[in-house]
């Protein structure tokens, strides 16, 4: 059973795209301004997005059923499956009370505030987030700043603020690893190609707000002259933390860009505070001043021995090294085949046509330069799949930190029900994505938004901006925005790498005005209902963040092109 796309069902795209943009407006609507959990409003946008693709797309309702299916089960596997999985071994450390041993470890390094955000909140946040994203960032980073004194509301803004930089590759890369099966058959590249290509230029265009980032959080803290008082420590977190960012997702790929930048920064700023702190420890106003800083000498010590804190810090090492040795033939490609433990993984993976839609579909120009069947293949890969890696090193952190395999279990069901909600949520996104993709209500919200002309590179990052603010997530953004940005892309003969790129970095800046993560900070702290609060604290840093993405997209579009990567090339 073939169906044909038609992009203008009535005539003109224009007047399509109102159509076509029924499922996001009942997202928004749902999210934004009736509040409604986040579970309700995608089975709602996605129910529109299916009557939409039957009634006016004239998708038959086999192929949307199945769309429906395909994206659900991709969504579980590529990414509910790291979730899972990344929330697991955060509880374990819970669980054993190591996590408490990194939270005073981190706190012990300054009795500066300004320090301690950036130790925490950005550092550390981009630790977390590299590890396991999904909100847990700002509900630690928070919570733990709370604990040392920060008024709670302004914990909340600050780790809201700090975590931007690393989301574009959080959860090991899952915003990345997500967009780039999606992409790949847009522009006839292989998926592997895609998303490392994808993830060279999002490193080309994060790292520079990763420099950005310490200095702008400080700054919101203390002003300009509080900030440039501990100058050294903005530039060492934020610098280290950019460099790693850019080497690793140009050269190495996307799954350990954050954990990697975020264990180097810490490490820089640990060096950093041993031979230097400020000439006075800065305060919030009403906090008792304790007088000159600390020599490095005099530096609060960690109540726990190196061999504790150590040890509290295994499971974020163990996941690297899972994750540097399953995917070393990718890292190294020249390695013997003795050594390359990927491809004897790879093995294992089984990929095949998705029942009922593969090369049903037939897209058509201008999308396509000929009609050309729409490929839907699923991989199965159980041993290289992110989620597997993380369940392995979650499994081998358990162990290392005395945890035995019953109570492993349990653990384990607890992180089920903890996250069943967001689960639920990444299956029915994804599910959206795929039906729009499919009926061709992306396509046509692309063929519209080629209108913008040259402007169409500020506007991306908007794009992925609203995409984040509506879904909480970088991954969901890039889901649902990042095919309709490439075909933009190809309308304008602007290249695909910078369209889909610039939806991802430009996202990041709206995770923190999303409704899911303001109730998230919220409840981290115990004020849930101030979320509004949040909101207006953190808006216009986040317009102003999201223009500087649009800028600098333009200026890669149009004064440095040489900068973008090609897709296959």
């Amino acid at each position: 059973m073939e169906f044909t796309q038609d992009y203008s069902p009535i005539g003109n795209v224009y007047v399509s795209l109102i159509f076509a943009a029924i499922p996001i407006v009942v997202l928004f609507v749902m999210l934004g301004a009736l509040r409604i959990a986040a579970h309700w409003a995608a089975a709602a946008s996605l129910l529109s997005a299916l009557l939409l693709a039957i009634l006016f797309y004239g998708m038959p309702t086999v192929l949307a059923l199945s769309a429906t299916t395909f994206g659900a089960v991709f969504g579980l596997w590529q990414l509910a499956w790291i979730v899972v999985n990344a929330i697991f071994l955060h509880n374990l450390t819970v669980e054993t009370g190591k996590f408490d041993v990194v939270r005073d470890s981190l706190a012990s390094l300054t009795t500066d505030r300004r320090i301690q955000a950036l130790i925490i909140a950005f550092s550390f946040g981009a630790l977390l987030e590299g590890v396991a994203g999904a909100g847990a960032p700002v509900a630690i980073t928070a919570a733990i700043m709370v604990g040392l004194g920060f008024a709670p509301l302004f914990a909340a803004s600050l780790a809201l603020l700090a975590n931007t930089a690393p989301v574009a590759f959080g959860a090991l890369g899952l915003p990345i690893l997500a967009l780039g099966p999606l992409v790949a058959p847009i522009v006839g590249a292989d998926p592997e190609i895609t998303t490392n290509t994808l993830a060279a230029m999002v490193g080309r265009q994060v790292p520079i707000f990763a420099v950005i980032i310490p200095g702008f959080m400080v700054f919101v803290m203390a002003g300009w002259r509080g900030m440039m008082e501990v100058l050294p420590a903005v530039l060492t977190a934020g610098i280290s933390f950019a460099v790693v960012q850019f080497l690793v997702s140009n050269f190495i790929g996307p799954n350990l860009v954050d954990v990697l930048a975020a264990l180097v920064s810490l490490a820089a700023l640990y060096l950093l505070l041993r031979i230097w702190q400020p000439a006075t420890p800065w305060r919030f106003e009403g906090e008792v001043e304790s007088g000159a800083s600390p020599t490095a000498a005099e530096t609060p010590s960690p109540a726990h021995g190196s061999g504790s804190v150590l040890l509290a810090f295994s499971p974020y090492m163990i996941v690297v090294v899972v994750v540097i040795v399953a995917l070393i033939g990718t890292i190294f490609p020249n390695i013997p085949a003795a050594l390359n433990v990927t491809e004897l993984l790879g093995k294992a993976s089984i990929t095949f046509p998705w029942p009922g839609l593969n090369e049903q579909v037939i897209r058509v120009p201008p999308i396509t330069t000929e009609p050309s069947p729409y490929p839907a293949e699923f991989e199965f890969t159980p041993f290289l799949v992110s989620g597997t890696l993380v369940l392995i090193a979650a499994i081998t952190s358990g162990f290392v930190l005395g945890v035995g395999p019953a109570a492993q279990l349990r653990i384990y069901g607890r992180t089920l029900n903890q996250v069943k909600l967001a689960v639920l949520v990444i299956a029915l996104i994804l599910a959206l994505a795929f039906v729009m993709n499919y009926s061709g209500a992306t396509s046509t919200l692309g063929l519209a938004f080629a209108g913008t002309g040259l402007l169409f590179p500020f506007f991306s990052a908007f794009i992925g901006w609203l995409g984040v603010f509506l879904t909480g997530s970088d991954t969901s953004s890039n889901s649902l925005f990042g095919p309709m940005q490439t075909i933009t892309a190809q309308q304008l003969h602007i290249e695909p790498a910078l369209a889909g790129a610039t939806n991802s970095s430009g996202g990041v800046m709206g995770k923190m005005i999303s409704p899911q993560n303001l109730a998230v900070g919220a409840a981290a702290i115990g004020q849930a209902g101030q979320e509004g609060n949040i909101f207006r604290m953190t808006l216009k840093w986040s317009l102003i963040l999201t223009t500087a993405v649009g800028v600098l997209a333009m200026i890669q579009a149009y004064v440095i092109p040489w900068i973008i990567p090609t897709i296959g090339g």
